[in-house]
Parts: structure tokens; sequence; C-alpha cells
């Protein structure tokens, strides 16, 4: 059995905060090196326990063997605002099974940021439909850096 179909999706609980922030930080750190982010560990995590985990329609992708949570995705409304996966989970088709749960929970259509400098995301959001539509200098977001907004329409 290969190991994405031994991983479960579901919605985030307040226990899995921790767990979601170090994945998005473990992630952001192996792929995007580059970005300074402007805020600490502390207050990413924070930011996970405080307002993702209980505001937003937050989703975690969970080993059933060891419990741990592999990747974590964000929907705001019709904004995928964050899909991250720890490092040795990526290309084993969880992300894949978000954007396909994305979709489903936002069949009207969808949008997301990301920095222009992370070319393996335009692959993947590409791949899956997205379309480029606004490219920014950086000034609207924190870290100050380039990106590009995506956007999938049925």
């Amino acid at each position: 059995m290969s190991r994405e179909s031994t991983v479960a999706l579901r919605r985030a609980t307040a226990s899995d905060a921790g767990a979601a922030a170090d994945v998005w930080l473990r992630s952001f750190a192996t792929a995007l090196p580059g970005v300074v982010r402007p805020r600490s560990d502390e207050e990413v995590r924070a930011y996970f326990r405080q307002v993702l985990v209980p505001l937003r329609e937050t989703w975690v992708a969970e080993t059933p063997e060891a419990r741990a949570i592999v990747g974590v995705m964000v929907l705001d409304g019709g904004l995928l605002s964050q899909l991250y996966l720890a490092p040795e989970w990526r290309g084993r088709g969880i992300g894949d099974r978000f954007v396909r749960l994305a979709k489903e929970r936002s069949p009207q259509g969808l949008s997301l940021w990301t920095f222009q400098v992370n070319k393996p995301a335009h692959r993947f959001y590409e791949r899956h439909g997205f379309v480029g539509v606004e490219w920014t200098d950086g000034r609207g977001n924190e870290e100050r850096e380039p990106d590009v907004r995506y956007e999938w329409r049925p």
C-alpha cells in the first residue's frame, strides 16, 4: 500500500494547532530558504492556535499509524490561504488530495497567492488548472517578496 493512501485528511482540532504550525515552519524553511519570515516561530504557532484552527477552515493530513500531522491546508471562503506539507511527504499525492478537497469545498472557484520564487508551487498549481492573474512587487505582503495570485475557475 502506498504511503499517501494511508494518510487521512480531516478537519483540524485545537490539539492539532502545534503540529500543523510545525509542518508549516518546516515546509516554509525547506521550500523558501531565501524568503525572510517576518514572524517568529512562536508567533506562527500562536497564529495557528488563535486564528487558523479556530476561525478558518483548517484541514490536516494525518498518518494513522503514528497519528502524525504531515500536511496542512487552510481555506478562507474562496481563498486557499495555506497549503504546506512536511518536506519528507512532498511528492506523494497529498497536495493533490488537498487541492481536490479545496475544489469540492469551493466549487465556484478558488484563488491563492504564492511567491514568484516558488517555481515548484507554480508548476503544482498550474497542473491543477490554476492560472496566474496578478503579479506584484511584494509591497502588499509581510515578507516584502514578489508574489503571484492564481485563480481556478470551474
